[in-house]
């Protein structure tokens, strides 16, 4: 992920073998374009780092709607995580206007 660094926020940040995303959004679409815009900057933000969606142990979800974990987030996780999801926690909150979704996640680097 090439991108200026910003003073006040790092996609993410490495502690061990351990990889800690910034929360993450997708600014365009509904639900679940949003849902999935998230996913795939996390895909790439992981990539950068040594680390993958495969890898990933946890996740902490924020939704402007908490119906939208049935409806759209449930679907879209099994997509991107058939097998063995990781641990996951969804919050209700309140986002800047137009966002729907933030997502932030911890993954184990892969090994060389």
């Amino acid at each position: 992920m090439q991108s200026t660094p910003s003073p006040t926020l790092s996609p993410y940040k490495i502690v061990g073998e351990l990889v800690y995303t910034s929360g993450i959004t997708s600014k365009s679409g509904d639900t679940p374009t949003q849902i999935r815009g998230c996913l795939e900057k996390l895909k790439t933000i992981l990539s950068d780092a040594g680390a993958s969606l495969d890898s990933v142990v946890k996740a902490t979800i924020y939704l402007t709607d908490l119906s939208d974990r049935e409806k759209y987030l449930n679907p879209i996780w099994r997509e991107y995580f058939p097998m063995n999801p990781p641990c996951r926690t969804t919050i209700q909150v309140g986002l800047a206007s137009g966002l729907k979704v933030e997502i932030e996640m911890v993954a184990k680097k892969k090994t060389t």
